[in-house]
């Protein structure tokens, strides 16, 4: 109804031009405009869904206030079944009891959401986007986006995303989570680190730190250990190191 109006067909020609116009900021530039980048990495990430299924081995520690040493070691194995399948085993855990807790609530909160990604997706349903900048991870040139979450929930980051600029696959994502699961938690900072192993694009570190009521910060990190696809598990018992395997 709008558009046939003077001041509705003014009102689209100006939003065309403005899109037009950061179209060609982006292309004069030098670089992909940020729609384009928002796009292919949507894209990326719904064609690596992973067909095969496959195990890894994490090594957790939880570090208290002041602690420059881990009070607390936990070995879990996880294993992944595609489409929306995992399940998890504690392995060996050592130290203080709180952290065997703390690494069974949030491998329970990622089996619990395995069934349900698109609610926690870096994509255009749960965030809006702007662009930030360049920089390189480990060699690979990484397009710098911010986040800005949609709604305010657990599984949202408010924060800085750096995608591949090849693959367009998400190589790391740091920020406050959008919501604290918890009264006692004040602030929760998170930074995840991504990269393919064997055609699988994974999670291989994780540092948590949540600013606790009362306590303190704590903050609770995670490494990969060494991973395998189905078909190995089968053939051969679980055997991890604590150096993650090269291929």
């Amino acid at each position: 109804m709008g558009l046939g109006k003077p001041w509705g067909i003014v009102g689209a020609s100006v939003a065309f031009l403005c899109a037009f116009g950061a179209a060609q900021e982006g292309a004069l530039s030098g670089r992909m405009p940020l729609d384009e980048i928002v796009q292919s990495m949507e894209k990326a990430q719904a064609a690596v869904h992973p067909q095969v299924s496959y195990q890894v081995i994490r090594e957790y520690r939880l570090f208290g206030a002041k602690d420059s040493k881990a009070n607390s070691e936990v070995v879990a194995e996880v294993n992944f079944r595609p489409p929306a399948s995992k399940d998890y085993r504690i392995q060996r855990s050592s130290g203080s009891s709180r952290g065997q807790q703390m690494v069974r609530r949030v491998l329970d909160h990622e089996v619990e959401s395995s069934s349900n990604k698109t609610s926690s997706a870096i994509s255009r349903d749960n965030y809006t986007f702007s662009y930030e900048g360049e920089a390189t991870l480990d060699g690979h040139g990484c397009y710098v986006l911010r986040l800005n979450p949609k709604r305010k929930e657990k599984d949202l980051i408010s924060g800085q995303v750096w995608i591949d600029q090849r693959s367009f696959l998400v190589r790391q994502l740091e920020g406050e989570v959008e919501k604290t699961p918890s009264w006692w938690l004040k602030q929760v900072r998170v930074k995840l680190v991504f990269t393919d192993l064997d055609g699988i694009w994974m999670q291989t570190n994780m540092d948590a730190v949540a600013d606790v009521r009362i306590v303190g910060s704590h903050t609770l990190t995670s490494h990969l250990l060494d991973y395998r696809r189905q078909d190995e598990v089968a053939m051969t018992p679980l055997r991890w190191s604590w150096t993650l395997r090269k291929r």
